[in-house]
């Protein structure tokens, strides 16, 4: 039998971290009725020709939730209904732009403009400073590295995904996934028999953007074939759309739309907040989840209002999501901005992830002790759950495998609470498998209210206590016995 011991690496410059994504200019404008009628539409086609009169002229207005009038069937008999004209308000400028927050700031200007704001590139939560190097030529058969998948295992130490397996629909059957970031490889061995593929966007050719995307996509659908990585989820059925070409809000309500009720939307991005004036930096101290940003939070509650189940990355930022400093609303937002870290009435309805420690030992490294919350993980009462934030086994990378083939490439070493949240995703996926064959697939509140209320319990670390919300790692057995 093959070992599966971590081969000697090959001492050379590690791989990179991804590229960033463009910055994206947002035009909200002022509504003109909260249901869409034919006199909303005709006042709405008005306002967006004038705001069209004052871009450059090689720039344009997109909408962002599609053609309009497609919008109001995509939300008829869901909540969103009452309130789906106010979608209709959502726009990003395409085209030739020289000076975005110059335009931005014009814009603000016009009386038929709510709101203006340029949101700073979307990165990958990877952990801060992280890098990986390849290792040597690959053997001539990948190793079963399914020893080392640790989050497979049974609580507490993992979520019970290997007794999920055993339980019919317990493997994702039937369930479709959706990850919305920046690229992937689905030409990869371990990732073959239940991929849809790229199905919106155009994928950076930047291979940091490529190792997270088909990272991501190991950890959830990893083929169930006896070599590699095994998905949690290996039948979930998995896409990917990416937000180069179209932004965040666009790929996330274009899921949206290729997904039915019960399904489940990734979404593996953060940026920058206002900590720190939105500035990127190497630590990513300061970094939030995207529901900060007006259209990506109304892009996941229409996602949410169609009934999928949106799981959205909280940031490696080591921020207190609970600080008032996410209560002042930012100038250029709309006048009917609120904090959506508060949740209640201002809640996108996500599943928001925090990053907890995975066993001490595990790959002959400590994080602290398990489930306590990793140092840069944001956290706050708005947290729901938590995923494994270091030493998670996948695809991509190849510091585990390597050589010259991309396709043989493994990591022992994925990261961030971008390894976090595809946990918490095949934990879904595989309890959504297992409810159809019973009582049917639950809905996004259902699946949120299990997560906070099952789980191995989150636990202190120096520096770090429980107050500190990141939340439960999720227990699929205990899920499924609350149904």
């Amino acid at each position: 039998m093959a070992s599966t011991a971590r081969p000697s690496r090959q001492r050379r410059p590690g791989v990179p971290g991804p590229a960033v994504s463009p910055a994206e200019l947002v035009v909200v404008t002022t509504p003109t009725a909260t249901e869409i009628t034919p006199i909303a539409l005709r006042e709405n086609r008005s306002v967006r020709t004038h705001v069209d009169e004052l871009l450059p002229a090689d720039a344009h207005l997109v909408p962002i939730f599609g053609p309009e009038n497609r919008l109001a069937a995509r939300l008829a008999d869901t909540p969103q209904a009452a309130v789906a004209g106010e979608y209709l308000s959502y726009y990003s400028v395409r085209g030739a732009v020289s000076d975005l927050a110059a335009l931005a700031d014009r814009l603000r200007h016009d009386d038929t403009v709510a709101a203006a704001y340029v949101k700073p590139a979307a990165e990958p939560p990877l952990a801060p400073l992280a890098e990986n190097t390849v290792a040597p030529d690959a053997p001539a058969v990948t190793p079963d590295y399914r020893s080392r998948q640790g989050y497979l295992d049974a609580a507490p130490t993992g979520i019970d995904a290997a007794w999920a397996h055993t339980r019919p629909g317990g493997l994702g059957t039937g369930v479709r996934v959706i990850d919305v970031e920046g690229a992937w490889r689905f030409t990869h061995e371990d990732l073959r028999q239940n991929q849809g593929g790229v199905i919106g966007g155009t994928s950076s050719a930047d291979i940091g953007w490529r190792n997270h995307g088909t990272a991501v996509a190991g950890e959830i659908s990893g083929d169930h074939n006896g070599f590699g990585v095994t998905g949690i989820a290996p039948e979930a059925h998995i896409r990917a759309i990416s937000i180069f070409g179209t932004g965040s809000a666009t790929a996330i309500r274009s899921a949206a739309d290729a997904l039915d009720p019960g399904d489940v939307l990734l979404i593996e991005l953060h940026r920058p907040g206002p900590r720190f004036d939105y500035r990127s930096q190497p630590d990513q101290r300061g970094y939030i989840a995207v529901e900060w940003w007006p259209d990506d939070f109304a892009a996941i509650r229409y996602a949410v209002g169609r009934g999928i189940v949106v799981v959205e990355a909280a940031g490696n930022g080591n921020e207190n999501l609970d600080d008032p400093v996410y209560d002042a609303r930012p100038g250029d937002f709309p006048a009917t901005w609120h904090n959506p870290f508060r949740g209640g009435d201002t809640d996108s309805g996500a599943v928001l992830v925090g990053a907890g420690a995975p066993p001490p030992g595990l790959h002959g490294r400590d994080h602290g002790p398990a489930r306590s919350r990793l140092p840069f993980s944001n956290y706050g009462a708005r947290l729901d759950v938590q995923g494994w934030g270091r030493e998670v086994t996948t695809t991509g990378y190849g510091d585990l495998q390597g050589g010259a083939d991309e396709d043989l490439w493994y990591t022992d070493e994925f990261s961030g609470t971008s390894s976090a949240s595809p946990i918490v995703v095949g934990a879904i996926a595989a309890y959504q498998g297992m409810r159809a064959s019973g009582a049917g697939r639950a809905t996004p509140d259902q699946i949120r209210s299990l997560l906070r209320t099952t789980g191995s319990p989150q636990t202190p670390a120096p520096g770090r206590p429980t107050t500190q919300r990141i939340g439960t790692l999720p227990d699929l057995r205990a899920m499924l016995g609350r149904t």
